[in-house]
């Protein structure tokens, strides 16, 4: 980093102490990021220069990157190009490049052709981390990329990467330490509510070794200071107040305002423009013909050119641009770089110059830029570049081309976002070329790789409709072959998005276009597809009968990853399914078969109907096992984003909220948003009911809606329902807990096409609670009407659990998880009908035996109260005891809360019993009790018994500390368990 400026530092004194702290620290092998916001022109590039320049000083390298703006385009990973640019050709790092080749990509000396590497993208962060770590075993090193707000998607997943998993963290806790730091920038007044940028910031801001700094307006004594500080000359008070009143703390408005004064000390004019811009055109106006024309063509480019590039545009002879450009230098405008570049000292001069241009001088010196580009044999990483300038000069052939290369160079990359963006203009630009302009190919093919492109990024419903699209382009023209295999593609996507009634639709259309004799590819896998789709809407018998058809035509035609993924079908139909071992051992053949024909997605498939016939059949050490091949394998591939992979972390995910390993849990969750801003979605839900079993409902309950507001996709509105019925549960309202468990139901069955979803008996089970709360607490307050009413929803909803595990999605009984749910709905049902039941809740703690010491816990805390009920304290203490272990090991705040209660109720830590306690009661409060025990308020108890509301509540209070309650209601509760009271007949007035 290597600009100077002519103008004092003044007023950052604090954020450069923080920076050279954390310099300091870097130094010592405790490696941080900061994140320097600020708006355009507070000082972000000039505190960041100090920093640099201190350490250098210091003995730390430094290599800057910047981002530039290029509109709708962009360039895959710039800044990081840049700054390993700078580093291969620093002679004492250049050696540290040879043994990380994946990063050749980046600094140019790779291979410039070659197919898609599907894991190529996760080779090359690695290989940046890899490579950093070890340039900071050379030396210190302080990486500082410039202007995120215009990073591109790529660079923003790298840095995502480096930050949270690469290079500010250690191999091992006994790893060696890493000396370095990274400093980024960006402009805090340019990021709207849905600025790419946002979401990162808030990811990266949460872990432990990245810090925030904000740049705030500077103080107006500082700023006065800096605008005599830059004044040669006396400058008035009146000037000085008009500048630092205008200025608001920002110290180049103030820069600008002083530079534009004339020569003398005049004050401000009051004629002077108000506008920034303004201000910045009447400074350039200053500069001569030359450096003007120099300055409008330098902002065509970009923040930043190359001076051969320049040189080429303005078409002046040497001698006439190197004056041009010295007096641009000298007015502080331009900033020369090592690398024979020129960048503006700032963006916004940038932005006034560019919006001054006429539009006709716009579109010439944009149609010089991409010509020059064009001819110089650039790399193809120009290309987005190029692009660019040929869209705006309108030269729509050429952008066509060049888009269509920079989707390749992006592909090529591992960059499937800006390969997307690329192949989108490329879309947009195709009908208003003339078609002897065109490459070869037509835009269904175009699209379908689009779709792919998207789908590969993780944007699923933008693959979906660029697939729609494909098929309105392909019209009645197209042939048997593309169209059938644009309408099978359209299914899958679809079947992504769980919209599966139009998957089965298209499916069936595209089997229905090309017959089956001769064999073909495209039969067995329209058929393949045909299959999923048919079962997922419910039709078994025709998806049984393509699969096997489809399996032996893809045995004939040795197309070993369709039979894969045939077999994996047709394990689920069969009596030997997932969940048994026999099953199993066909679908790990399935991935075996797959993984050969090196068909990625079938393999991940495969490896998810392993993990998930694992978990169903309860073994859970089993699941984890191939949870964590399939992740591993997923990671290798480059294949994160895909609907299968994001499944098995989800998986993974919930096996280990349900194993009680929660910490984990949250890690991973925190993990897959960071890596998958996209896609994640869902697969972070276990996290949810960590947060919600903790105590964190408000997180919970915001994040369950924050599922249902994306759009739809039947898992997360499978999670999101179940947070959301069971904290409806927690917080007592057995209305909401209802009504979520009915709209969850709808919702899920609807769109699952095949019957009623397994997870209906688990949110049955959670609102079986609330309202089993609910019958109790009208009993208790004399209410048979409530109570009567209560009961008849729950044996509504334990109906609902029953017909649920006794036959599944597959048409057969429920597993061990299954069966416990169901278990539990039961005792629930019991107590809303009759009361705590000690059996229901016996054999509700046996069944969640299997492995879920969450749901294990909760039971076992009714079942102590159904043993307290029945007089059987010390089985009710034993209970209660091993309930609270596990509530205190997981942090479950409110079971903790609730089984402390139960033991001050029913003193099972020894304590005086109920009884006893009721004995202690005075005669007044003993009539208090009764009156609580009908409903009556303060008040009501005062007037009843000719005494004030305020000594009511003093009984009151009396009575739930003797009774060791913590509320009104737990005190009658007590009351009406040692027959102190009756519950009323009729309800209470």
């Amino acid at each position: 980093m290597t600009q100077t400026f002519g103008t004092p530092f003044i007023g950052r004194g604090d954020e450069l102490a923080r920076l050279t702290g954390v310099l300091e620290r870097a130094r010592d092998g405790e490696p941080r990021a900061v994140l320097v916001a600020g708006d355009a022109g507070v000082g972000k590039t000039r505190t960041l220069t100090e920093a640099a320049a201190h350490a250098t000083a210091a003995g730390t390298t430094v290599l800057t990157g910047h981002c530039v703006d290029l509109g709708d385009v962009g360039l895959p990973y710039l800044p990081f190009t840049e700054i390993l640019g700078a580093a291969a050709a620093d002679d004492r790092l250049a050696p540290a490049f040879a043994a990380h080749p994946a990063v050749d990509r980046l600094t140019g000396s790779g291979p410039g052709h070659g197919a898609p590497d599907p894991g190529g993208r996760l080779r090359l962060f690695e290989g940046v981390a890899a490579l950093l770590a070890d340039l900071a075993d050379i030396t210190p090193l302080l990486l500082v990329l410039e202007d995120l707000h215009w990073a591109d998607q790529s660079s923003r997943d790298l840095l995502r990467f480096l930050l949270s998993r690469g290079v500010l963290q250690r191999p091992s806790p006994d790893g060696p330490a890493r000396r370095l730091a990274v400093f980024a920038s960006y402009r805090a007044d340019d990021l709207h509510r849905r600025h790419p940028l946002r979401p990162l910031l808030a990811e990266l801001i949460r872990l432990p070794a990245v810090d925030r700094l904000e740049l705030r307006p500077m103080a107006d004594a500082d700023v006065a200071r800096l605008v005599r500080a830059l004044r040669t000359g006396p400058v008035s008070d009146v000037t000085v107040r008009r500048i630092v009143e205008r200025a608001e703390g920002n110290a180049f408005y103030a820069e600008e305002l002083l530079a534009a004064l004339p020569g003398d000390e005049a004050p401000v004019s009051p004629a002077m423009p108000s506008g920034l811009a303004d201000v910045l055109l009447i400074r350039i106006e200053q500069l001569s013909d030359t450096a003007q024309q120099v300055l409008r063509t330098a902002a065509v480019a970009g923040r930043r050119v190359e001076h051969e590039l320049l040189r080429g545009a303005v078409q002046l002879p040497e001698e006439e641009l190197e004056s041009a450009l010295r007096e641009a230098v000298g007015h502080q405008l331009l900033v020369p770089g090592d690398d024979a570049t020129y960048s503006f000292r700032h963006a916004l001069t940038r932005e006034a110059v560019y919006a001054d241009l006429l539009p006709g001088e716009r579109v010439r010196l944009h149609g010089q830029f991409a010509g020059l580009l064009a001819g110089a044999a650039r790399s193809a990483k120009n290309a987005a570049e190029r692009a660019h300038h040929s869209r705006e000069s309108h030269d729509l052939a050429d952008a066509l081309t060049a888009s269509l290369e920079a989707a390749d160079h992006a592909q090529r990359v591992g960059a499937p976002a800006e390969e997307l963006r690329h192949l989108e203009a490329a879309l947009e630009l195709w009908p208003a070329v003339d078609s002897g302009a065109r490459p070869e190919g037509g835009t269904v093919a175009l699209t379908l790789r689009a779709s792919a492109a998207a789908a590969r990024a993780g944007e699923s419903h933008r693959a979906v409709h660029l697939t729609r699209d494909a098929l309105a382009r392909a019209g009645s023209d197209a042939d048997s072959e593309l169209a059938a295999r644009v309408r099978y593609t359209l299914a899958g996507n679809l079947m992504r998005i769980d919209s599966l009634k139009d998957a089965f639709a298209y499916s069936s259309e595209a089997l229905a276009m090309i017959p089956a004799e001769p064999p073909s590819y495209t039969w067995v896998w329209a058929a393949a597809t045909h299959v999923m789709a048919a079962r997922y809407v419910g039709r078994e018998e025709d998806a049984e009968r393509v699969a096997r058809q489809a399996l032996a035509t893809a045995e004939q035609l040795r197309l070993a990853d369709a039979q894969a993924d045939l077999t994996i079908s047709l394990v689920g139909m069969e009596a030997d399914n997932r969940r048994t071992p026999k099953g199993r051992e066909r679908l790990r053949r399935a991935r075996e078969l797959a993984h050969g024909a090196g068909n990625f997605p079938v393999e991940m498939r495969a490896l998810f109907n392993l993990a998930l016939g694992a978990y169903e059949s309860g073994a859970l050490d089993e699941c984890l096992t191939w949870l964590g091949d399939g992740v591993d394998r997923a990671r290798r591939t480059g294949l994160l984003s895909s609907p299968y992979a994001l499944e098995l972390r989800y998986l993974q995910s919930l096996v280990l909220y349900t194993l009680g390993r929660w910490d984990e849990c949250a890690r991973a969750a925190a993990e897959d948003a960071e890596l998958l801003p996209v896609a994640a979605g869902f697969a972070t839900g276990p996290a949810l009911y960590v947060a919600l079993a903790r105590g964190e409902h408000d997180a919970a309950v915001a994040g369950a809606r924050a599922l249902l507001d994306r759009p739809f996709d039947w898992m997360s509105a499978l999670i999101a329902n179940i947070v959301l019925t069971d904290s409806a549960a927690l917080e007592g309202d057995a209305e909401d807990s209802v009504r979520r468990l009915r709209t969850a139901v709808g919702t899920l069955t609807d769109t699952s096409g095949s019957g009623r979803p397994d997870v209906v008996v688990r949110l049955a089970a959670l609102a079986l609670a609330a309202v089993a709360d609910a019958a109790e607490e009208a009993r208790l307050s004399g209410d048979p009407a409530g109570a009567d009413r209560w009961a008849r929803t729950a044996a509504e909803l334990v109906e609902l659990a029953r017909g649920s595990a006794a036959r599944g999605e597959d048409g057969t009984r429920q597993g061990p998880e299954g069966m416990a749910w169901l278990a539990r709905a039961e005792a629930e049902w019991l107590r809303a009908r009759t009361g705590p039941d000690v059996a229901a809740w016996d054999l509700a703690v046996t069944a969640f035996g299997y492995g879920d010491p969450y749901e294990l816990a909760r039971c076992r805390r009714r079942l102590a109260e159904a043993l307290l009920a029945a007089d059987r304290r010390e089985e009710a203490a034993e209970q209660a005891r091993a309930a609270r272990e596990t509530a205190v090991r997981l942090g479950a705040v409110p079971l903790l809360e609730a089984l402390d209660s139960l033991v001050r109720r029913g003193r099972l830590d020894g304590a005086p019993a109920a009884g006893e306690r009721i004995a202690a009661l005075t005669a007044r409060e003993s009539d208090v009790l009764r009156l609580l025990g009908r409903g009556r308020t303060n008040r009501q108890i005062g007037e009843e018994l000719f005494i004030s509301g305020k000594t009511a509540s003093v009984h009151v209070s009396n009575i739930l500390a003797k009774l060791g309650a913590a509320s009104r209601t737990e005190a009658v509760a007590i009351a009406y368990r040692e027959g102190l009271i009756e519950p009323e007949t009729t309800p209470s007035a």
